[in-house]
């Protein structure tokens, strides 16, 4: 099989922790410029951004140099170009860091922060900020953990390295415990190994169980509960399917404290509404390094603080 030949490095340093976009131009079309293909391409951006973006000399090659407007349209050509952020509501909790060493930083990301750049959360992520805060522009997370869960994600220092992290992932050779608030029901019978198949459609909010071959298999073990109807549960999933702990523990009768997506969808709070998080966090992280062959056993800091005062949390 024909091995494809690798990027070439970006010319653009980062910005604010974010990488430059990187356009690759398609080997067919019938464009003639490399801007016409870029306006179409983007055409999301508004009307004469991209010109714009030329005028000004922000689109350059590989070089370095900006692309000019006119310049002819080359198949497998590379271009890059910084987007314009729009402004972010700053998530006000900080990104500790439990361990750190020449090949991985282990953060413990609080709840409302997103792992890495995705949609309108860009520079307000864990990997912007470790990124500018550490000095380290080659960060990057090996894998991700829901903006709305706290706890611990693992970041690769060295991008050469940064495969070998994934695929622990990919094969399930770490282990990861969570803990979480939900009602308590004491008709559950606990534990319990959950085993369903959960499917989420692109552009929609909720995942959904649907009928077929198990996909996402979840461990659902008791911690303690106590007389407001709360409990602490511990969650240990074999699998890592979009919203599976969620969505499990929504099936099972007890959804979790401050799920605003299940089991109903409420109204999308406003910027800078950082109440009632989400009662789960990513309490541990397990696994042999691929790199060292050390033995790596992580545990989080952060707490849930509808156990500690529910109260406090629900702002009563």
């Amino acid at each position: 099989m024909r091995r494809r030949t690798p990027a070439p490095p970006s010319p653009l340093p980062q910005r604010h922790g974010v990488d430059p976009v990187r356009v690759r131009l398609p080997a067919a079309g019938g464009w003639a410029t490399v801007r016409e293909h870029l306006v179409e391409r983007l055409s999301g951006a508004g009307p004469g951004v991209v010109e714009a973006m030329f005028a000004e000399g922000l689109i350059v090659g590989a070089d370095g140099q900006p692309v000019a407007p006119d310049a002819p349209y080359v198949p497998g050509l590379y271009v890059w170009f910084h987007r314009e952020l729009a402004p972010e509501v700053p998530v006000p909790f900080e990104v500790g860091v439990v361990y750190r060493d020449e090949h991985i930083l282990v953060a413990d990301k609080p709840h409302f922060l997103a792992t890495t750049p995705r949609g309108s959360h860009v520079t307000e992520t864990a990997l912007a900020r470790l990124r500018r805060e550490l000095g380290l522009p080659t960060l990057t997370a090996a894998h991700r953990l829901d903006r709305l869960t706290a706890g611990l994600v693992l970041f690769t220092v060295r991008p050469k390295e940064r495969g070998a992290y994934q695929t622990l992932f990919r094969d399930r050779r770490v282990r990861k415990a969570y803990e979480a608030v939900a009602p308590y029901d004491p008709a559950l019978d606990l534990p319990v190994t959950v085993r369903s198949r959960i499917v989420k459609e692109r552009g929609e909010l909720t995942a959904r169980e649907v009928p077929g071959e198990p996909n996402a298999v979840t461990r659902i073990e008791p911690a303690e509960h106590r007389a407001d109807g709360l409990a602490r549960y511990r969650l240990l999933p074999a699998t890592g399917q979009t919203h599976q702990l969620r969505v499990h523990m929504n099936a099972l009768g007890v959804p979790l404290l401050g799920d605003p997506l299940y089991p109903n969808v409420a109204a999308p709070a406003p910027p800078g509404d950082f109440r009632r998080p989400l009662q789960l966090i990513a309490a541990e992280l397990e696994f042999t390094d691929p790199v060292t062959g050390a033995e790596h056993r992580f545990r989080s800091t952060r707490t849930l603080a509808a156990w500690e005062s529910y109260a406090d949390w629900a702002g009563t």
